[in-house]
């Protein structure tokens, strides 16, 4: 690690990375070629053939197609991507979230091209990307880490291993992320069922079949901290969000700060961030994710991920800070603008993601054009989107349109300034998550703060389900 700079370097960042590469689609690559505006660096966006017309094509300085619609001849092409980057004169590549943002070969290939990755070093791309290492690594740390096995793909070693740790277990890809490869088995019979959809899932998803097993705690909240760290040895947490809120192990709500924790378990899961975000020398932003228990207070290390994340809004809300301008000035190799006695966490932010899915219908993707678009406003009113009328919603990519998020004082006032949004936001053409997020976030559960991860999948969809046909 490098030592801390005798003076601060007081370049602008455009002095050093005079334009770059945004190596993603959708909302996320609005929100970067913005925060690369905002620091007056040029942007070009590469984009596949099915968005040759879309609004980070048009808001971007210059735009380069990279290839056909599927994203393996396209956006996870990676001499396509590297080739549109230096034909275009860039320093750097945003790889955004999802697609190449945490292949450790990429980055790497970046860096041998002399292109600035705005990521973390791949180094820690690959020693965080294997979920097995990165328990390693948090326990090394003296973060907590679940009981868990050695990594396997033998079905006997599985059983053996689990009968050790105790049922309920839940099968993870080593390399896995998103839910794919994951299963929760409550007995070996289950395990002896489940393991091998599992391995042909993470082998198909990830191209390795490696698995490995852990505790399952049944009444979960799923903690994460956002961190963000430079070259010199500082690193510092922007806070908690709950994202406790999912249906099929996919985030459909985010808020921050998590309700209902102590302020001393609070406290305890940002020191074990920081701790585990300076054990891997984090120079970039990232997230560390926890798992706790709501029935008795505990906590432990889930894993890491190496990017911005999809709900970075609600850390920017309460913090008033630039996370994607911060991620770029840190991989230009200026120190953080910041210190942590400087991050002041104020008031409360919750986030709805709009996705073009039919909750009708099992939540099945919804592909098609929306023929009006109409966002919300107002105090507290923030949204991310890349649709306007006349945006095609493509069966390529995920079905994520917009992120709508409140902020206010309080949590009770943010969620209802979050349903006054929802309920103004207008869109035709497609069916949307819309309807039921508002049902979310009426339910008691949500109100109360007792949320856990498992709650939609086993009570919430139904319900839900059972309202809309009691109103046909």
């Amino acid at each position: 690690m490098s030592s801390a700079p005798a003076v601060a370097d007081t370049r602008p960042v455009a002095a050093i990375l005079r334009r770059v590469l945004i190596a993603n689609r959708g909302e996320i690559a609005v929100r970067v070629v913005r925060a690369c505006r905002a620091l007056g660096i040029e942007s070009v966006v590469a984009f596949s053939e099915a968005d040759r017309d879309t609004m980070a094509v048009q808001a971007a300085d210059r735009a380069v197609c990279i290839g056909p619609a599927p994203a393996s001849s396209s956006y996870l092409n990676q001499d396509a991507v590297l080739a549109a980057a230096l034909g275009t004169g860039c320093d750097g590549i945003h790889p955004g979230y999802g697609f190449l943002s945490e292949n450790p070969v990429f980055a790497a290939r970046c860096v041998e091209e002399g292109l600035t990755f705005i990521g973390p070093h791949p180094t820690i791309v690959g020693g965080t990307g294997d979920k097995a290492r990165a328990r390693e690594i948090a326990r090394a740390a003296g973060v907590p880490v679940l009981t868990g096995s050695n990594i396997t793909d033998s079905a006997d070693a599985a059983a053996a291993a689990a009968d050790r740790i105790g049922y309920p277990v839940v099968i993870k890809a080593v390399a896995g992320g998103g839910g794919r490869g994951m299963s929760v088995v409550r007995d070996a019979d289950e395990l002896r069922r489940r393991l091998p959809t599992a391995i042909a899932e993470a082998t198909a998803a990830f191209g390795d079949g490696r698995i490995y097993l852990e505790r399952f705690i049944d009444r979960a909240r799923h903690i994460e901290v956002q961190v963000i760290g430079d070259r010199f040895g500082s690193v510092v947490h922007v806070g908690e969000r709950d994202c406790s809120a999912q249906r099929r192990h996919q985030k459909v709500v985010e808020e921050s700060p998590a309700p209902g924790l102590s302020e001393a378990t609070r406290n305890r899961i940002h020191d074990a961030a920081v701790r585990y975000a300076t054990a891997i020398d984090l120079d970039s932003a990232g997230t560390v994710e926890f798992v706790h228990d709501a029935a008795t207070d505990d906590f432990a290390f889930l894993e890491f991920n190496a990017r911005i994340q999809v709900e970075h809004p609600v850390s920017e809300m309460v913090s008033g800070i630039d996370l994607v301008a911060e991620q770029i000035r840190v991989a230009a190799g200026l120190p953080l603008s910041f210190r942590q006695q400087d991050v002041l966490l104020t008031g409360h932010a919750i986030e709805a993601r709009v996705m073009a899915e039919s909750p009708e219908r099992d939540f099945a993707p919804a592909p098609g054009t929306v023929t009006s678009w109409q966002p919300p406003s107002g105090i507290g009113i923030r949204v991310d989107s890349h649709c306007r009328s006349g945006t095609v919603i493509s069966p390529f990519y995920d079905s994520m349109i917009a992120k709508v998020i409140a902020h206010a004082p309080t949590r009770e006032l943010a969620i209802d300034r979050l349903l006054a949004a929802l309920r103004e936001l207008g869109v035709t053409g497609v069916a949307t998550t819309v309807g039921f997020t508002r049902f979310l976030l009426q339910e008691r559960t949500f109100r109360d703060g007792r949320m856990t991860t498992r709650w939609i999948d086993r009570v919430g969809a139904e319900a839900y389900r059972t309202t809309s046909e009691e109103t046909i």
